[in-house]
């Protein structure tokens, strides 16, 4: 760089004298314009992959799919299928509550997979299998739900019921999803989303579904273990425990239906 001479007789270094043109020429020069026209379509397209619509089109895909495996493999056979020979115990147990989870997920009842469950892994073992199976399949809906549909659908929470709903569940978790659980009017499927898109947090979420899916799961996998001897106490028993909460749970939505109507 070349110096320049002050009037006191010193030497300044010069100050460089590159136009903004010279730089960006400078700038096309490194980066060719069609690579930049690239990279600005790359970005465009990644910023409509990652939308929140474009994600919630992703759920909706992959809960459509799962549906369709659920109807091509119909999984209502396991109540008259027997496991495979030298299939049983721990390992089996295991693989039935994975694929119970994924079930689920796409949809299918939980009583029929419970009743599966008791009838071909017994009662201790079939109930720990379906409650496992349970609590996966809540967890992987609510993560899916939490990850691809919760920016998408939280706007359009602006009904006085939507926002009474995820007020009660953002603020009490814990036991607004215990209750869901034990009260047997409520979906499966329904309240997994629901809490995806409320702001409860996943442990509370997970706890309150072990918690409040023994009493119903136990008595469906008796249910299904004795279904053998129908006039068994204990077949007679688990269904008093299924019968019961479902009248009630009945009783108590008609009585809201009937006092919403009245006010």
């Amino acid at each position: 760089m070349p110096a320049a001479t002050n009037r006191s007789g010193g030497t300044v270094m010069a100050t460089p004298r590159a136009t903004v043109a010279e730089s960006a020429l400078a700038v096309s020069a490194v980066v060719p314009e069609p690579a930049l026209a690239r990279r600005g379509f790359a970005a465009r397209g990644a910023a409509v992959l990652l939308s929140p619509y474009a994600r919630l089109a992703l759920l909706l895909l992959l809960l459509a799919g799962g549906a369709a495996c659920v109807l091509a493999f119909a999984p209502q056979q396991l109540l008259t299928r027997q496991l495979p020979p030298g299939f049983s115990g721990l390992a089996a147990a295991t693989v039935f509550a994975a694929g119970y989870g994924l079930c689920t997920v796409a949809f299918v009842p939980r009583p029929l997979l419970n009743l599966a469950a008791g009838a071909l892994f017994g009662s201790p073992l079939g109930l720990t299998s379906a409650l496992a199976g349970t609590v996966f399949g809540a967890g992987l809906a609510f993560v899916l739900g939490r990850a691809l549909g919760q920016d998408a659908l939280r706007p359009l929470l602006r009904g006085r019921w939507l926002r009474a709903a995820d007020g009660q569940l953002s603020r009490h978790g814990f036991r607004s999803m215990l209750a869901a659980r034990l009260f047997p009017g409520v979906p499966f499927w329904a309240a997994n989303y629901c809490a995806a898109v409320s702001r409860m947090r996943l442990t509370p979420f997970l706890l309150a579904t072990a918690l409040g899916s023994v009493p119903n799961t136990a008595a469906y996998a008796v249910a299904g273990a004795r279904a053998s001897a129908p006039t068994s106490p204990a077949f007679l028993i688990a269904m008093a425990c299924i019968a019961v909460p479902a009248l009630a749970g009945t009783w108590v939505a008609w009585r809201k239906r009937h006092h919403l109507n009245g006010s």
